[in-house]
């Protein structure tokens, strides 16, 4: 099978890299179809994966709204030249191009935040699949699998953290460190939306540099080091899940690396807009489980953190809960291969269900008035 994926973010490598790699041990023909925003295609370097670049788009929404019809156009050109017999994608780009080619997309989505995305992408779709926790359904085939897509390379079956990396970053063998995670705010979904401000990630890392060494890692790249106690995380942005597995503590205004940590066993404290009531579903059974702290007021993430860092046994805590956790979730690696297996229809995949229906039975759940009668 010719098999291809769009990979817009970092986060997209990582969620695809392990299914790439098998597809092509196998003796198929996968392709990686990447735009190089952030460390995207210094990851897919890394993983020597099969890819072509079509278009650059930096951390501004500006700049990904000015290179949006050269992307589509260059992407409709290299996907045609490809042939692909299945299409994997997040969004539009996928969606678009399997519509254009005649050929079948998924749409692998994980936040509720980019509705208008989902309301141009997935009627194009062949199936859209979601984790669990997904909050709304986002068409009639919409199927959902027990995991989260961090799963994909992160689940205990496929990832072993390197303490290595301590020696690599300079640190003794029992020296607490905290990462520090900051978003550059630049996807269409952050519109609106706001994190910690300058002058409160200089707070925060004084108080944090106070209880442990502080790595920054900066997605907009200019956070000025001069000013604060903190210094960089330099390696190669590849090795940041073995950072974060050995770390004392998360601290982020971004999403992905705060459910990377908790999959790690990792405490992490998570602050934006987001977070509230309407928040996305992950982020909330997340915090549920214990595995990390969702706060919208800035004293509340500086307390949070201090207690964290002075108490006793947090790690082992942490460890016994992502244990726990992680026995009920998927490989989600697996799960794709398993729905690339059955050409993208998800009805034929056992790990997959239909949103809103009883993973046990299939069977939907008893409706009244067309409305989903919640179960007990």
């Amino acid at each position: 099978m010719r098999v291809l994926f769009f990979v817009n973010t970092p986060a997209h490598a990582h969620l695809y890299k392990h299914a790439v790699s098998r597809l092509a041990d196998a003796g198929h023909d996968p392709l990686v179809l990447a735009r190089d925003y952030g460390c995207t295609v210094d990851i897919l370097e890394y993983t020597d994966l099969p890819h072509e670049v079509y278009g650059y788009c930096g951390t501004s929404k500006g700049s990904l709204l000015a290179r949006l019809p050269a992307h589509y156009a260059r992407a409709m050109t290299r996907a045609r030249r490809f042939d692909p017999d299945l299409i994997f994608g997040m969004g539009g780009y996928a969606a678009h191009t399997g519509a254009v080619l005649d050929t079948p997309a998924v749409l692998l989505i994980d936040s509720e935040a980019t509705s208008l995305d989902h309301s141009v992408s997935t009627p194009f779709a062949r199936a859209v699949i979601t984790p669990d926790t997904f909050r709304e359904r986002l068409c009639p085939d919409h199927y959902v699998f027990s995991s989260f897509k961090e799963c994909a390379y992160l689940h205990p079956e496929i990832y072993e953290p390197d303490p290595t990396i301590r020696a690599e970053l300079g640190l003794t063998a029992d020296e607490p460190y905290v990462v520090v995670r900051l978003n550059a705010f630049g996807s269409h979904h952050d519109v609106g939306k706001e994190g910690l401000t300058p002058e409160r990630r200089r707070r925060l890392i004084d108080e944090l540099a106070s209880e442990a060494t502080v790595l920054v890692s900066d997605e907009g790249g200019d956070f000025d080091f001069g000013a604060v106690p903190a210094r960089p995380f330099d390696l190669h942005p590849a090795r940041i899940h073995d950072a974060l597995a050995e770390a004392s503590l998360l601290v982020a205004d971004t999403q992905t690396m705060v459910t990377e940590a908790a999959l790690l066993g990792t405490p992490a404290i998570r602050s934006n807009s987001f977070v509230g009531e309407s928040d996305m579903g992950n982020f909330l059974e997340l915090e549920r489980r214990g595995l990390i702290y969702n706060e919208s007021e800035f004293g509340a993430v500086l307390e949070r953190a201090t207690t964290l860092l002075e108490a006793d046994g947090v790690a082992d805590v942490w460890a016994r809960r992502r244990r726990a956790y992680l026995e009920t979730k998927e490989n989600l690696t697996r799960v794709i291969l398993e729905l690339i297996a059955a050409g993208g229809h998800a009805s034929r995949v056992p790990s997959l269900h239909a949103f809103g229906s009883d993973p046990q039975t299939g069977a939907d759940p008893p409706r009244v008035g067309g409305v989903s009668v919640p179960q007990e």
